[in-house]
């Protein structure tokens, strides 16, 4: 396996060998590790001491369903802390099939001038890049893919990478025409353009097929966890992930009173029902779009969309719960098409839907449009690919936004913004929020679908849940592998160690891939705590513990003691 080292200040690339101490590390932890050892933590985010930092999982390019995704790693310009974002698409299939450990991006040019990267299975070189600049990611993709062909994976910025805002993500491609896979949380993108580095290009044609230390008991295992997939009722093929994508729990949150509605000022919205899964997938099939495609080649849960206009002209490449929430309900939005709109601008400026969501509720609780308001709501929103003032504070993120608008209520948990789930009615989320390095981030350990073995609006049992997902996260994260496999490696975990052992050999038991998990968290608390992140600093709002959130008056009252006890033991 091999580090690609781009050195962005003499334009130039360099080969190694992966060292031994990165050997068993893949995904997430091999990001957080590298920043960890050579990312100065007090940098700044936007300085020529960052790193980013691409990593496939350690089951990348196996052919192991789900398990393509990419990790990317930098300190974050929000948190001022560790940062990794992950991505579907095809980045982290190519990368591993290419034997590709990590691309190490580091130093920042003389001048201003872009570049693109092209990586092939035998060369890598820097390429002028200035004429591209103000493209946005779907124009940026297409003419890479029609100039080094449809094989290659593009993953670039857009006009928000480019203009360093904090709201902005990493976008990759995917299968066919996908344009949207984003590497979205904690402003990347901007790291990403503040080196000069406006696209990769990963050509993986000539790569080589991939050796495995025990064949047989690999593909035993790819078969047990690709069949566990499909008899699982929540994430097969009659199941509502597949049927509704991540939109399937719209309903649920809206129901349990944590849909983010108006700038999180109450817990449900009146015009959810417009929102739902289930009428996203009625409106889609009525006009011709698909539902259950993938993202990644040989998923088996497919659960991406194309959501359409009424003449069947695609609008956005896949409308997710997360962008629902933030984007709709949370703008007081009740309209699918107005939402896809939004998410469409989004993607090709490369925003978080997320963090801009967040930013742009908060932007109209300071009066500078009306929610519900979609005309006024897009007018502020298409400011950042037009580089106005406006924009670029809306594309700052949420808490950039609250500060120059003087707007208190903020949702925003270690400086990110937080996810479509009201930490008050979601306690579980709302300890992940506070206590994750990484910052509010749901998919860090998302408690949603603990709901009925932990009370989600009492006290008790939310410290050791979230702390037990934090640990499954990281280790999902690190292998490569989807969210929604969870189910499977969690209830028999010898799937998990059968395909590493069956690609690897190294003989890991159960104790070794727990210590490997709980090794990630430590890694970056570490790297947190070196760039001067304290346990103050670990919480949520002031006005969140104190303003009841409708329909169940439910603050956020874990204690303090709870939230530091967390990672006791880790």
């Amino acid at each position: 396996m091999r580090i690609l080292r781009v050195d962005m200040t003499r334009l130039g690339v360099q080969w190694e060998p992966a060292p031994d101490l990165y050997s068993r590390l893949g995904g997430r932890a091999l990001t957080s590790r590298l920043l960890l050892e050579e990312c100065p933590p007090g940098c700044d985010p936007l300085g020529p001491h960052n790193r980013l930092i691409f990593a496939p999982g350690l089951l990348g390019g196996a052919s192991v369903t789900t398990a393509g995704r990419l990790s990317v790693g930098a300190k974050s310009p929000l948190t001022g802390g560790v940062k990794e974002a992950n991505a579907g698409g095809t980045a982290g299939d190519a990368l591993g099939r290419l034997g590709i450990k990590a691309i190490v991006i580091q130093g920042q040019p003389a001048s201003r001038g872009l570049q693109i990267l092209h990586v092939t299975q035998d060369r890598a070189e820097l390429l002028p890049a200035e004429a591209w600049r103000g493209l946005g990611t779907c124009a940026t993709a297409d003419r890479l893919q029609a100039q080094y062909g449809r094989q290659c994976t593009v993953i670039c910025i857009g006009q928000a990478g480019e203009l360093l805002l904090g709201g902005a993500g990493i976008v990759c491609t995917g299968e066919g025409e996908q344009r949207s896979n984003c590497a979205a949380r904690g402003g990347l993108g901007a790291v990403m353009g503040s080196q000069g580095l406006k696209a990769l290009v990963i050509d993986p044609t000539d790569s080589q097929p991939a050796r495995f230390a025990d064949p047989q008991n690999f593909r035993a295992a790819v078969r047990r966890f690709a069949q566990a997939l499909l008899d699982d009722p929540k994430v097969g093929p009659k199941g509502g992930t597949h049927r509704y994508g991540t939109a399937a729990i719209t309903a649920a949150v809206d129901e349990m009173g944590s849909l983010p509605t108006r700038n999180f000022g109450t817990g449900s919205f009146e015009g959810a029902a417009n929102l739902y899964g289930e009428r996203m997938r009625e409106v889609i099939l009525a006009r011709g779009g698909r539902i259950g495609t993938r993202c990644m080649p040989g998923c088996v849960i497919a659960c991406r969309n194309q959501y359409v206009d009424e003449s069947g002209d695609p609008i956005v490449g896949t409308l997710q719960y997360e962008t629902i929430a933030l984007l709709g309900a949370n703008l007081g939005l009740a309209d699918l098409d107005a939402v896809a709109r939004l998410n469409a601008l989004c993607n090709d400026f490369g925003l978080d839907t997320i963090e801009t969501g967040a930013a742009l509720g908060v932007a109209i609780e300071a009066g500078l449009a009306q929610f519900g308001d979609f005309e006024g709501i897009a007018g502020l929103l298409r400011q950042v690919g037009q580089g106005t003032v406006v924009g670029r504070l809306i594309g700052s993120g949420a808490v950039a936004a609250g500060r120059v608008l003087g707007v208190r209520r903020v949702p925003a948990s270690l400086g990110q913004a937080m996810p479509g789930y009201d930490p008050r009615s979601l306690k579980g989320n709302g300890v992940t929020y506070a206590t994750s390095p990484m910052g509010a981030d749901h998919t860090a350990g998302n408690a949603f679908g603990a709901r009925k073995e932990v009370d989600p609006l009492g006290i008790k049992g939310q410290k050791e849940l979230s702390s037990r997902l934090q640990i499954v996260a990281a280790m999902l994260d690190s292998t490569g592998l989807c969210l929604f496999a969870r189910p499977p490696v969690i209830s028999d975990p010898q799937l998990m160690l059968d395909m590493i052992n069956g690609i690897y050999g190294w003989g890991w038991t159960t104790e070794d891939l727990d210590r490997f998990s709980r090794n990630v968290l430590r890694s970056e608390l570490e790297f947190n705590r070196r760039a001067g992140i304290t346990a103050a600093d670990y919480r949520i709002p002031e006005y969140m513990r104190e303003e009841p959130l409708a329909p169940h008056g439910a603050t956020f009252d874990v204690p303090d003691s709870d939230l530091d006890a967390v990672f006791e033991g880790l």
